[in-house]
């Protein structure tokens, strides 16, 4: 079965949930929600700092200590890592792994020698993409900056910089619960050859049933579905053990 993973958008120490990466709202404690999602049956945690990259610092420490003392599956932190420095710092907290997508524009060895130090399958390369025209584009900074990078581009381009896992977030479909942005998913796991996850749009158990039976899709990520209640972990595991044709919608 494909990872379910449990992303938390943090900014200073709240847990914050928003639209199109847009209207932040503070929904409660990150470390409490990690936890819990963690004794829900969750497989994995991300933990991201929304104003990392705008204030130019990381925020996750004490955070990712407090849920590292209580939680055992992977846990994977982003936001704000510039260095090798910064991400040695959130190892030593208790990430497993670290996702970058701004400073990898800037820095096109980071990924690198994170991966040299710490292995490749510790380095998630970070897409966030929105639809402009016919193509999706990367955006920086949390969503604020457009690159004019194709998304389709820079995987290859993360593969070469020794990325051992992509996350792919729709900025279009984050926070809607409308869905998960099916074409981009078809077209992006077609890329890649190392473990590939797809966020943004979660709504239902539907929408992961349908993420799920495109390609190799490896890890799926979800928020407001779960900050806000929509299903326990609990039932999800079990709806997605269901055959499809009891499950109550039309899988691509």
């Amino acid at each position: 079965m494909n990872r379910l993973i449990a992303r938390l958008d943090v900014k200073s120490s709240s847990l914050i949930k928003g639209m199109r990466f847009e209207g932040l709202k503070k929904i409660g404690d990150p470390a409490e929600a990690a936890i819990k999602y963690y004794e829900d049956g969750i497989d994995e945690i991300f933990v991201v700092d929304t104003v990392a990259s705008l204030y130019g610092r990381n925020n996750l420490g004490d955070i990712l200590e407090k849920v590292a003392r209580n939680v055992f599956i992977p846990i994977t932190a982003a936001g704000g890592i510039r260095t090798l420095e910064d991400a040695e710092a959130l190892f030593a907290c208790g990430a497993d792994k670290v996702a970058v997508n701004t400073a990898g524009f800037k820095d096109t060895e980071l990924l690198r020698k994170i991966a040299n130090k710490f292995g490749a399958q510790a380095v998630i390369g970070s897409i966030h993409a929105k639809k402009v025209a016919a193509d999706w584009q990367c955006l920086t900074e949390q969503g604020r900056e457009r690159t004019g990078t194709l998304v389709l581009d820079r995987i290859g381009q993360l593969l070469e910089m020794g990325a051992g896992e992509i996350l792919v977030t729709s900025v279009d479909h984050d926070g809607v619960q409308g869905g998960y942005d099916i074409p981009l998913t078809e077209a992006v796991e077609r890329l890649s050859p190392v473990p590939i996850t797809i966020g943004g749009g979660c709504g239902t158990m539907q929408h992961v049933a349908e993420v799920m039976s495109v390609g190799r899709i490896s890890g799926i990520s979800m928020g407001s579905a779960l900050h806000f209640g929509n299903f326990s972990i609990g039932d999800l595991k079990e709806f997605l053990q269901q055959p499809k044709s009891e499950q109550g919608t039309n899988l691509v």
